[in-house]
């Protein structure tokens, strides 16, 4: 439980949703500035909903 906990904490991070764009615009992936805020915006809001459904 202890990592599953883990790993929604770092999810909630945009540090982690930025590291994760910028990993896959290094392996070629092209967006936009405008597209890894969303892409920030719904990783947060899929890891708030995780939260609220499971019990950490």
């Amino acid at each position: 439980m202890k990592t599953k906990q883990y790993i929604i904490d770092r999810l909630k991070e945009p540090s982690t949703w930025r590291g994760l764009v910028l990993i896959a615009t290094a392996l070629g992936a092209k967006i936009t500035p405008d597209q890894s805020e969303a892409v920030i915006m719904v990783g947060i809001s899929i890891a708030g909903l995780i939260g609220v459904v499971t019990e950490g």
